[in-house]
């Protein structure tokens, strides 16, 4: 190989590494642009959730409506990976280190009214919840 051509595959390569860095710099800052905006136009303030078969009633206080999507794993730290991301309906897997995982769907039918599906692992047990929650109050 000449080094003339030995200097141009260098230069090759280094481009392609550089756009290969620029693609990965820039690819999270894509991906969370306006995601999950549908949960932006919940109500806020105070939410009820009753789990279907179950008489007991859970109320947590929603601000940003990303508090639907862990209702098992209530703690931070948690990754999360958008599967579904539609003007009614989202749905995201999460990670949990040391305490499981799960993947929530939540359908809106209106702004103070969303139905949840959500199933994973906690605390090492298997969860499964289908429930509606609805805007009751201010927190």
């Amino acid at each position: 190989m000449s080094v003339q051509t030995d200097s141009r595959m260098r230069a090759l390569a280094l481009g392609g590494l550089a756009a290969g860095a620029a693609i990965l710099l820039t690819a999270p800052s894509l991906a969370q642009g306006s995601g999950l905006a549908m949960l932006g136009t919940l109500a806020k303030g105070e939410w009820t959730i009753k789990q279907r078969g179950e008489k007991r009633e859970r109320k947590i206080c929603v601000k940003s409506g990303s508090e639907v999507i862990q209702l098992m794993h209530r703690e931070s730290g948690c990754s999360q990976f958008v599967v579904e991301d539609g003007a009614a309906r989202v749905t995201v897997q999460y990670t949990c280190p040391g305490n499981g995982y799960g993947r929530t769907s939540i359908r809106r039918e209106t702004s103070a009214l969303v139905q949840l599906e959500s199933q994973g692992i906690h605390d090492g047990m298997p969860f499964q919840l289908t429930a509606e929650a609805r805007r009751t109050g201010a927190c």
